[in-house]
């Protein structure tokens, strides 16, 4: 059980740590220690993370890692991995590490043994990813599959999505990924407009089966296949282009799914936590069951890392004891992930749903208001486009905002490997800009020869100084391959999870979503029908419903 942070004894030290740290300079740091490169890097799962440019020294971090201590994260840890009910509010066990895990021993949770019934869902992913990659999974008319279309949202929809850019490279023998999420019919109708019903196969992916924008998508694409296919009301042939992906197999049966074509997770698989399970079907046709064994096993070996690594020498414990330093000590609101690689351009936006639906929160585990800040605002985009965008608040503005650059070693075209060179001395430059800065003096020795009027020059000087002091990760990797993405991926997972537990909270349920669909669904039917009892709305709510009817 999680201790309250406003009982932790480490608080008082570390808020003398910031004391003392605040006014310090990470230049001043690394010229005080020609250590601290190495002392404050750390490998694992095939991941080099250099942590030193961050604004701590030993001491601070001693007490962060004794934060980490006090609040049990230890304990809670273990009892994530052993199946322990964690996500209290809803009584499930939080067991997506089971769903990569390859060993031989029992996984329990509620005192049965999880892994049979994992092992047989995977067996059914591998066997129909290979029918449709093979084209023995074939449409009505007989074709076989070119493209596939995944309907979801939330987790069903920004793990898939991802890692199909992630991990192009490895899909060119696979069918074409297409993602539908947004209710927004310009989407899918834009997406159905280029594609042969005869040639595609659609997957809806839903934990409920219930969501509402999930099974609006469903419906049309259904319409659409019936009508491509010049198919009868009433045949079911569109049966044979149509899969599902649930927690509640039921309810994919009651609107028409057969049972052989109902593909299981469970409900101790949260929605952000499910690429791993059957919902990573998508991405098994793209690169093929194999890539998908390599993706769940980079994921493993960071499960490993974070399970056995003591917690200072734990790669998630290292990154969620400097996000908590940062969010609580110097109120960092927003962290920037800045992926050097065009293939994670979608990773921001999986993280925000990771981190920002899990820790966006100000109620304990014990339903106690948390007296401090908890999850940031997560965002970024990939360089050098964010380079050209939001790097001058970074930069110069007044907030302070850590970043995490990630960055791929090795490029898979080697014809371009200079251009790649270029992008990767990008990423060096603007992590070393953002510590070092530039100070007052050396832009005057830089101007000395400009000629400038004193005042002009003072003028200049002061807009282009850069105090620097801003922390960074670096995140080095040898290739985007599926093993490395899983690795990443598992990473994040487990460094929100460490935050969760210091921060008192459950990371594992999302109420704050609930409320707006709950409202969407009473509006809908009063927009829908004008002589539904209407509930009671705010004058302004009532003032637009009435617009709309209008509209």
């Amino acid at each position: 059980m999680s201790v309250s942070l406003s009982n932790m004894s480490f608080l008082p030290l570390l808020q003398q740590d910031y004391t003392r740290l605040q006014p310090v300079h990470m230049r001043d740091l690394f010229a005080a220690d020609a250590q601290r490169v190495a002392r404050y890097s750390l490998s694992a799962a095939n991941l080099l993370l250099d942590y030193s440019k961050n604004r701590i020294d030993d001491g601070a971090l001693e007490n962060l890692f004794g934060l980490a201590e006090a609040s049990g994260l230890g304990a809670a840890r273990d009892a994530m991995f052993t199946g322990e009910a964690i996500n209290n509010t809803e009584g499930r066990a939080v067991l997506h590490t089971a769903l990569r895990y390859n060993g031989s021993d029992a996984v329990m949770a509620e005192g049965a043994d999880v892994m049979p019934g994992i092992r047989e869902q995977r067996r059914r992913v591998a066997d129909c990813a290979h029918a449709v990659r093979s084209g023995k999974l074939r449409g009505a008319s007989g074709k076989a599959i070119s493209d596939v279309i995944n309907i979801g949202i939330g987790g069903s929809d920004l793990g898939p999505a991802m890692l199909s850019q992630a991990l192009a490279p490895y899909a060119r023998t696979g069918p074409t990924l297409h993602f539908v999420s947004n209710v927004d019919p310009v989407l899918i109708s834009d997406i159905l407009t280029d594609l042969n019903p005869a040639t595609t196969l659609i997957i809806v992916a839903s934990k409920t089966f219930t969501t509402q924008e999930t099974l609006a998508n469903a419906s049309l694409a259904r319409q659409w296949l019936i009508s491509g296919l010049g198919l009868a009301a009433d045949d079911t042939a569109w049966r044979q282009h149509m899969l599902a992906v649930t927690a509640r197999p039921d309810a994919a049966k009651a609107l028409g799914y057969p049972e052989d074509q109902i593909f299981c997770f469970w409900d101790w698989v949260g929605g952000r936590y499910s690429l791993w399970s059957a919902v990573g079907l998508p991405i098994a046709m793209a690169i093929g069951p194999e890539g998908f064994d390599e993706l769940l096993a980079g994921a493993e070996e960071m499960d490993d890392h974070f399970r056995s690594a003591p917690l200072r020498e734990n790669m998630p414990v290292i990154m969620a004891v400097l996000g908590i330093w940062y969010r609580q000590f110097f109120n960092a609101q927003s962290h920037a992930v800045l992926p050097y690689s065009q293939r994670l351009a979608r990773l921001p936006a999986y993280l925000q749903q990771l981190d920002m639906e899990s820790n966006g929160k100000s109620i304990k585990k014990d339903g106690t208001a948390s007296g401090w800040a908890t999850g940031p605002v997560i965002w970024g985009e990939p360089g050098t486009n964010g380079q050209h965008a939001f790097y001058q608040l970074i930069h110069q503005g007044q907030d302070l905002i850590p970043c995490d650059f990630l960055v791929p070693t090795a490029h898979e075209a080697p014809a371009h490997a200079e251009q790649h060179q270029i992008l990767m001395a990008n990423a060096v430059a603007q992590a070393e800009a953002l510590m070092c800065g530039k100070s007052a003096q050396q832009l005057r020795v830089e101007l000395a020869k400009s000629s400038l009027p004193a005042e002009e020059l003072d003028l200049l000087v002061a807009h282009k100084t850069m105090l620097g002091n801003r922390p960074s990760n670096f995140l080095l990797m040898p290739e985007l391959s599926p093993k490395v993405l899983g690795s990443i991926v598992a990473l994040y997972e487990h460094k929100v999870f460490c935050q969760g537990v210091i921060w008192g909270l459950n990371s594992f349920d999302q109420w704050g979503v609930e409320l707006g669909k709950q409202l969407a669904s009473q509006i809908l039917s009063e927009m829908l029908d004008p002589n539904a009892r209407a509930a009671e709305h705010d004058p302004s709510t009532n003032a637009l419903l009435a617009r709309l009817r209008q509209s």
